[in-house]
């Protein structure tokens, strides 16, 4: 971990011709503003929740605000990457249904959401005002010495610190060496402070063991699942090919053996009968090649890929893909995503137009797939969902659905990942 170096690096005499006291400087810096806007939102959001808790109106706030540390720690957790570029990882686990109700009552059951309370509350009491001296004395103060000639050329007498009194170059000089002194010796303190902000950030809004166990429990039974899935797909192409394929093989070949113990017009009629029966093979492997991976999604990617599976939907689908070329792994993730959801529109949902959106936020993969039918999909009723979702995991990604009933239906994934050089 990088971070490690710098608490090496600030034992070494040569600390400031290094990258740390500067990056370190700016977490701090930023860390001052960030602490300003929460304590004055926090103090807000906690004098009115309690002056209108007696009217009950002020409770939501209240729980509003106990939430207030989940939107701050990811924030932090962003941050950390300005002295440590290992990213930090949440440690919330996605809600396994839709809903403001189901995402609010895993929230409150979490830990992380009271250690990331903790946080804040430590961060507007503590941190933040250490940090705002820290900032105010090591650097502001003495960048204003270091400024001190250049202000002096601008308006004359200059008033350093309120009590030395600059009316000459010399003086102005003076203070510039001071200041750059003083600017020098203040990096290793910020520098050290800035670490030690940044370890306590990440012990306590990272995942603990017990997330992790929980994790790695959530893994081995999806993994689980997958395995059953797969087992199940291969049984599926074993069949398909037993009796499609196969069988049009051994009549074709039938054919064949007839056509050659017979003569004239009768042999010209089962060449053209087997003639047919070939196609109809090619036909059924051509299908069922595309349902495992299509040449298309290898040779175009996943907007032409998708594109095809929205032709050959019986319902209307809107398309709006746009994308680079993505890992094999996430195009082919997001490829079955689509491919089943419009197949789970066509046969359930009863709905008479469909859409399909793609897009890079980020490093983040967003597709969602909707349809105006009559709603009430539920991940516990079948396997189907919960299967999808299993696919999802594997490639880190998740699955959310929206499918009140009445409709309409929303099926988003988001899948972290990097678009891949074409060239190479």
């Amino acid at each position: 971990m990088q971070s490690s170096a710098a608490w090496r690096a600030i034992t070494r005499w040569d600390l400031v011709l290094t990258s740390w006291p500067w990056r370190s400087l700016a977490y701090l810096v930023t860390g001052v503003l960030v602490g300003e806007v929460v304590l004055v939102v926090f103090l807000l959001g906690l004098f009115t929740g309690t002056v209108l808790a007696a009217v009950l109106i002020g409770v939501p706030l209240l729980l509003v605000l106990a939430l207030g540390g989940i939107p701050v720690a990811a924030l932090e957790r962003r941050r950390l990457r300005i002295i440590d570029p290992d990213p930090a990882p949440t440690p919330h686990r996605a809600a396994e249904s839709s809903g403001v109700v189901a995402w609010l009552r895993l929230r409150l059951r979490e830990q992380a959401t009271w250690r990331e309370l903790g946080y804040l509350v430590l961060m507007v009491t503590v941190l933040w005002p250490i940090e705002l001296l820290a900032v105010t004395f090591g650097l502001g103060m003495p960048a204003t010495m270091v400024l001190t000639p250049a202000l002096r050329s601008q308006t004359g007498d200059v008033r350093v610190l309120r009590f030395w009194l600059v009316d000459n170059d010399l003086s102005a000089m003076a203070a510039l060496a001071i200041g750059s002194l003083w600017l020098l010796l203040a990096l290793y303190p910020l520098t050290l402070l800035a670490l030690a902000h940044g370890a306590l950030a990440r012990a306590m809004l990272s995942p603990k063991e017990i997330d992790a166990g929980r994790r790695l429990a959530e893994i081995t039974r999806s993994r689980t699942r997958l395995v059953a899935a797969f087992e199940s797909e291969r049984r599926r192409i074993e069949r398909d090919l037993h009796d499609g394929a196969q069988q049009r093989l051994v009549a074709l070949t039938m054919t064949l053996g007839m056509a050659r113990l017979t003569e004239g017009e009768e042999t010209a009629e089962l060449v053209a009968r087997a003639h047919g029966q070939a196609k109809l093979a090619l036909a059924e492997i051509r299908d069922l090649i595309r349902g495992i991976h299509p040449q298309i999604l290898t040779d175009r990617g996943l907007p032409a890929a998708v594109a095809d599976v929205a032709d050959r939907s019986p319902i209307p689908v809107d398309v709006s893909v746009t994308l680079p070329r993505l890992p094999e792994a996430v195009e082919s993730v997001a490829y079955f995503v689509v491919s089943e959801a419009l197949a789970n529109v066509a046969r359930h949902s009863g709905a008479a137009h469909a859409r399909v959106e793609g897009r890079l936020d980020g490093d983040l993969l967003v597709v969602e797939v909707g349809d105006d039918g009559t709603g009430g999909a539920d991940p516990a009723r079948g396997s189907g969902l919960a299967g999808l979702a299993d696919r999802v995991s594997v490639v880190d990604g998740r699955l959310m659905l929206s499918s009140p009933v009445g409709g309409p239906t929303l099926l988003r994934v988001e899948i972290p990942c990097v678009p891949t050089d074409p060239s190479t």
